[in-house]
């Protein structure tokens, strides 16, 4: 029963899947015969544009996270890590720099790292990190701003420093007890997995990847749909008026990161765009605090980790990176 009820779900799954991409790619909606507001129509195209951008990078991730699941034990992750919790933090913040993968991505990596014996505060180091820090995301920041070294030493300096600060808060508010939600097939994953004979594992690598790519890609779904009904609706034309602001500037284009939901690797095409409207305090506050946590990686926090977790997580990041871009602002601009 329970093998007919997962495979009808993928069957449903496939056929939405097949549905969504018939009609954002083979149906033109000006043509049908209802009318649709303009903003509804922006709205499909902000949402499409979502989507595409970060999918490639989602299966990114996904992939990574089968291929820890099935080729990395607990015990290489132990062996690794060094021993004393606070010394595992910088070596976590320098693991970032290597992981071409975006906010979304990183998710299903980190939770299975956890899932492996990774510390919690360690997992948010590399979480809040690795979106920023990685190669891909240094070369677009320095093609979109035109190597403005205050905006890319800033960008880099700050979220390395930043991600450091926010996993020793994590570590002292949550002493690294459990915070993951289990899943009840997750569960029966498990105890099957000590029953059933070794596989090949690329197979299993595969397997993994399409399971959790359906997984998550549901709450990806549901958050890029929301970022893209804020992004329609959100008067813009109060941003530009206080963007200049030391104060009001930046946490602004915090709140604009956060609905926006940008993939990191595209974010700073974005920023520069605005680049004559708010200060360098106001861009770094949008292309650090957008990495780090977004709208469409809330729902996707919510659905893998306990509601306390996510919330602490949420307003430590946030009064990190604001407290961090006040002082940058201060002693640096």
């Amino acid at each position: 029963m329970n093998m007919f009820k997962k495979v009808w779900k993928e069957v449903i799954g496939l056929g939405l899947i097949g549905l969504f991409l018939y009609l954002f790619f083979f149906v033109d909606l000006k043509d049908l015969t209802f009318n649709i507001p303009g903003q509804w129509l922006n709205v499909n195209t902000i949402f499409l544009s979502i989507v595409l951008e970060a999918i490639p990078f989602l299966l990114l991730g996904v992939f990574a996270s089968a291929l820890i699941q099935t080729f990395v034990s607990e015990d290489t992750i132990k062996r690794f890590l060094p021993k004393n919790a606070v010394g595992a933090i910088i070596p976590a913040a320098i693991l970032g720099v290597i992981f071409p993968i975006c906010e979304c991505a990183i998710i299903p990596v980190v939770r299975r790292l956890i899932k492996k014996g990774m510390p919690l505060h360690v997992g948010v180091v590399l979480l809040v990190g690795a979106p920023i820090l990685n190669p891909i995301v240094v070369l677009s920041t320095y093609y979109a701003f035109n190597g403005n070294p205050t905006i890319l030493y800033g960008r880099f300096g700050l979220a390395f420093f930043l991600s450091i600060i926010i996993g020793l808060l994590m570590l002292l508010l949550f002493k690294n007890n459990n915070q993951l939600r289990w899943t009840k097939n997750e569960l029966i994953g498990r105890q099957e997995m000590v029953e059933e004979k070794p596989q090949n594992k690329w197979k299993t690598t595969f397997y993994h990847a399409s399971d959790e790519f359906f997984e998550m890609g549901k709450y990806f779904i549901i958050g890029a749909f929301v970022a893209s009904l804020f992004q329609t609706f959100l008067d813009r034309s109060l941003l530009t008026a206080i963007g200049s602001h030391e104060i009001f500037g930046p946490a602004v284009m915090m709140a604009f990161a956060y609905v926006l939901s940008l993939c990191s690797e595209a974010d700073a095409f974005v920023a520069a765009s605005f680049g004559s409207t708010f200060s360098t305090g106001s861009l770094l506050a949008f292309l650090i605090y957008g990495p780090m946590i977004d709208l469409k990686n809330t729902v996707m926090l919510f659905a893998y980790f306990r509601v306390k977790f996510v919330l602490v997580f949420i307003a430590v990041v946030t009064v990190v990176v604001f407290s961090g871009i006040l002082v940058f602002q201060q002693i640096v601009l």
